[in-house]
């Protein structure tokens, strides 16, 4: 069958519109006594049967709705604590016209999504996509729903379904007053074929989206009712420490497991090739016994990388001439010769860790015939078929369970390393093993947000205004390893975020490029990406323009946006909040930055202090954002904080460094995290244009850490060009 193609988003600017769903895919896609609504995805006929067994009140693959007006919404995407199952379920609601108290929440099965022909789509959750690349089709899913209620009410009264209406989980029959409930008509309208077109609804007419809610599942995660990963518990369980290569790459030669085996409650000793683990009837002493491991490992010449070798090689990569071009306007070369000054300035910007307050974990259990796995995760098709791999098994055998996370930040999408050591291991042992990761080894064996360095170059004329810019960028790129397909030309154009479509500063003459330099230390995807390096090179970087020029930072940026009024408006929104201009309290300075990520604009002004002793308290953050749209204006507020959190914690202390090729850092002792008492206060300004729906993960993380370098900048005359601030003296003197 042709794959039907997806229904692209509204454009902006357009009114109400009627969305056609190909007929034949709705036909093959619905139950005789459950359908499943297939929009944009291929739907086997095979479907029908499958259904009707599993659920017989499934109006849609997405809706179940139980005699009692439960509304079950089923979430393709991963609850990280970023309210992913409130959002979605919003978009859904909206447009199913349910009661929305009524209304509960839980994951679509992976292997269900393979069975069903990737029926719900993408259950990818990162890069801020869970909602800007779920909304249309949920809203359409909630619409269709809502239709084929109707219809099922119109026929068990025999009147037109166009006289009858859906409010608050009732439908009414409009001149006669009759009312049914949902739940009554449910499993009727499951019979039912659904609609060629609905109708979505205008945004003025939304009642449930843009109103704040509070999460569906924080309840249940204060009482405790959630089952994270790491407290799973299975029949006949065992439990798994592992031990891994110190030096990333290498290799276990000999094994002496004499120590370990002497641990009363070990089973069992794996070898992996890159590590070793340990098997026990209980965690502890699985741990204990991995220490005990006397381990000789071929580490080979990567023993020898150290961080000092590792900015070596990238300060080589901003003069080389092999870098990549991104974008390229005017004549760069004629813009500096003409200018009246030039600034010029080198930054940098450490690995970083993820640090989830949760070490990785999976617990695995492989027979002859079927792989189960219990993973927190952030794309449980991803963990399906690393679990598949792991266990040589095909895609149909495994069954996922999914699980809360206790935080991902980009950890728990790819590799899925975790996984596929658990399998592995459960495969070797052949009963339930539950893997957990020491803090050290998580801290130790991570895959790193990339190292960076960058020279910016600009000329500016005799009114300070930049004539050109250039920037090179010199890093390690997360495509060559996780996403090759992602290359253009065997090139990680996605490095340059930030200075290229992103980069909207009116300069006309203007390159932006970037020399790739891989290591062997692990890279990912971490919150914002690389984002979160150029945020902090560009916007401290048009600081030490403005200071050049002579001008207010603020007012600065103002004059090379004029071009561009919803990046103006974010950056007014933000100033206007925080009162720049007016005097704030005696030794706080401010500083001031704006980026665009994954479709929103957030802007940010910090005040902070520095101490005597080079100390930096932050006192208040004010984040003005434009995501377009707004589902859930609370969740919103608390991604912001949450960003905050972590942007803060990475600019005051974050870095992985190296020695020996070994990573030093080795628990919270050494990888400082934010203290409560440390924590600013943070107002969110909400500022949606409207017409386009853009991310809330992500976008708050980078304009963080230039803000306050330019507020330390105000307040010492120092400038910040490498991270973290800890390592920086701002003793006055």
């Amino acid at each position: 069958m042709r794959r039907p193609r997806a229904v692209n988003p509204r454009p902006e600017g357009r009114g109400s519109s009627r969305y056609p769903v190909d007929r034949r895919s709705f036909l093959l896609s619905v139950a005789a006594t459950g359908g499943g609504l297939a929009l944009g995805f291929n739907v086997p006929s095979g479907e029908r049967g499958v259904r009707a067994a599993v659920n017989a009140r499934e109006i849609t693959a997405w809706v179940v709705i139980e005699p009692d007006d439960t509304v079950i919404v089923r979430i393709a995407r991963s609850e990280m604590g970023q309210g992913s199952f409130t959002g979605l379920s919003m978009l859904v609601a909206e447009e199913l016209e349910c009661d929305w108290s009524k209304v509960r929440a839980e994951f679509a099965a992976p292997e269900d999504n393979i069975r069903r022909s990737r029926i719900w789509g993408d259950m990818a959750t990162g890069g801020s996509r869970a909602i800007r690349g779920s909304q249309e089709y949920l809203r359409q899913a909630g619409a269709t729903a809502r239709e084929m209620l109707i219809a099922a009410a119109a026929a068990r009264w025999n009147v037109a379904a166009g006289e009858c209406t859906a409010a608050n989980s009732l439908i009414t029959h409009v001149p006669s007053g009759r009312r049914v409930r949902f739940g009554a008509v449910a499993a009727d309208a499951a019979k039912l074929v659904p609609p060629t077109t609905v109708t979505l609804k205008e945004p003025k007419d939304w009642k449930l989206i843009g109103t704040p809610r509070n999460r569906l599942e924080i309840a249940e995660k204060v009482t405790g009712k959630p089952i994270f990963a790491t407290d799973v518990r299975l029949p006949n369980m065992l439990h798994a420490a592992i031990l891994q290569s110190p030096v990333f790459r290498g290799t276990a030669t000999t094994v002496d497991e004499t120590a370990a085996r002497a641990i009363r409650g070990v089973r069992h000793v794996i070898k992996l090739g890159d590590a070793v683990a340990v098997v026990a009837d209980s965690w502890w002493p699985a741990k204990k016994a991995a220490d005990a491991l006397k381990v000789a490992w071929d580490e080979g010449e990567n023993s020898q990388v150290s961080s000092d070798s590792v900015k070596a090689l990238l300060r080589e990569g901003l003069s080389a001439t092999d870098a990549v071009v991104g974008r390229k306007d005017g004549d760069i070369e004629a813009g500096l010769r003409a200018a009246a000054k030039l600034v010029q300035a080198e930054y940098y910007a450490p690995f970083l860790n993820h640090a989830t307050l949760e070490p990785q974990t999976c617990t695995a259990h492989v027979t002859a015939n079927k792989v189960e796995i219990w993973v927190p995760t952030q794309n449980g098709e991803a963990s399906l078929r690393a679990a598949a791999q792991a266990a040589e098994m095909p895609l149909e055998t495994v069954v996922v369970h999914k699980m809360m996370c206790g935080g991902a930040f980009g950890r728990r999408g790819v590799p899925q390393d975790f996984v596929r050591q658990a399998v592995m291991i459960a495969k070797q042992v052949g009963q339930p093993v539950k893997l957990l990761w020491t803090r050290e080894q998580d801290m130790q064996h991570g895959y790193y947000r990339p190292v960076a360095m960058a020279k910016l170059t600009a000329g500016l004329d005799a009114s300070g205004k930049p004539l050109a810019w250039h920037v090179r960028l010199a890093g390690q790129s997360i495509l060559v390893s996780l996403m090759p397909s992602r290359l253009k030309n065997g090139q990680d154009l996605e490095f340059l975020s930030g200075f290229t479509e992103e980069m909207v500063y009116e300069v006309p003459n203007y390159l932006a490029d970037y020399a790739m330099r891989n290591t062997h230390v692990p890279v990912g995807f971490w919150r914002s990406v690389n984002h979160s390096q150029n945020a902090f090179f560009r916007e401290s970087f048009i600081d030490e323009l403005a200071h050049a020029a002579g001008r207010d930072p603020y007012d600065y940026r103002r004059k090379l946006l004029t071009n561009s009024p919803k990046h103006l408006a974010v950056l007014d929104a933000a100033a206007k909040r925080a009162g720049w201009g007016r005097p704030t309290p005696q030794g706080v300075f401010r500083g001031i930055a704006i980026q665009q990520a994954y479709g929103s604009i957030c802007a940010q002004v910090v005040e902070a202090s520095v101490g005597a002793d080079s100390e930096v308290p932050v006192h208040r953050v004010v984040a003005a954002i434009d995501p377009g749209h707004v589902v859930n204006p609370r969740t919103v507020e608390m991604q912001i904080e949450g960003s905050i959190a972590y942007a803060l914690t990475a600019a005051l202390y974050g870095e992985i460094t190296l020695r020996d090729g070994r990573v030093e850092q080795s628990n919270f002792h050494d990888y400082e995290m934010l203290r409560l008492a440390d924590m600013p206060k943070v107002e969110s300004v909400i500022v949606p244009s409207g017409g386009f729906w853009g991310g809330i993960g992500e976008p708050a993380t980078p304009p963080l850490a230039p803000a306050l370098c330019n507020a330390i900048f105000a307040a010492t005359g120092k400038r910040i060009r490498a991270l973290p601030i800890k390592n920086q003296n701002l003793k006055q003197v």
